[in-house]
């Protein structure tokens, strides 16, 4: 699989470069940089080449070309093969199914990797637009977790069938 694009029915996301990745961060405002995570902004300073499990993908609108969101993975696998994924669609561009289309993208990835037999997601403790795209996407609700970076969330797991 061609780890710089990954194309879905309305999407092609294109994995973002160290340098690019480093732009973005530079460019939050001091409380959205707040709320990333140590341990991913670590493995971000010491990359020196694109890597999927830690740079970000731009979510780009096949039809118009434009930059609709963007999604992740959170760090490479974990000892016991799990991964968690993130995602984000500009207000603008809601509604339209990009983050299941993404969060699915995300999932087929991961599970292309031998490694990976989990796929995580964490969402606020409340149905919301994220708990319904998890859904679509097979993930079932575990139960509440403390995140290190953002303290009582819903976990929600995926497992690799193959």
């Amino acid at each position: 699989m061609d780890t710089t694009n990954i194309e879905t029915n309305n999407l092609r996301l294109v994995l973002q470069s160290p340098e690019d990745t480093r732009a973005q961060i530079d460019d939050m405002t001091p409380s959205e940089k707040s709320e990333l995570s140590a341990d991913w902004l670590a493995l971000v300073d010491s990359a020196t080449s694109a890597d999927p499990w830690i740079h970000r993908f731009a979510l780009v609108q096949q039809v118009d070309n434009v930059v609709v969101g963007s999604c992740g993975f959170k760090g490479p696998p974990t000892p016991d093969g799990a991964v968690e994924i993130s995602y984000g669609v500009a207000p603008d561009y809601q509604g339209n199914g990009y983050a299941t289309e993404a969060a699915q993208a995300l999932v087929s990835y991961a599970f292309s990797n031998s490694t990976v037999r989990i796929v995580r997601a964490h969402t606020l403790t409340e149905a919301n637009a994220s708990t319904r795209v998890l859904t679509k996407c097979g993930f079932q609700r575990i139960g509440e977790v403390i995140d290190p970076d953002d303290g009582l969330v819903w976990r929600w797991e995926k497992q690799n069938c193959t």
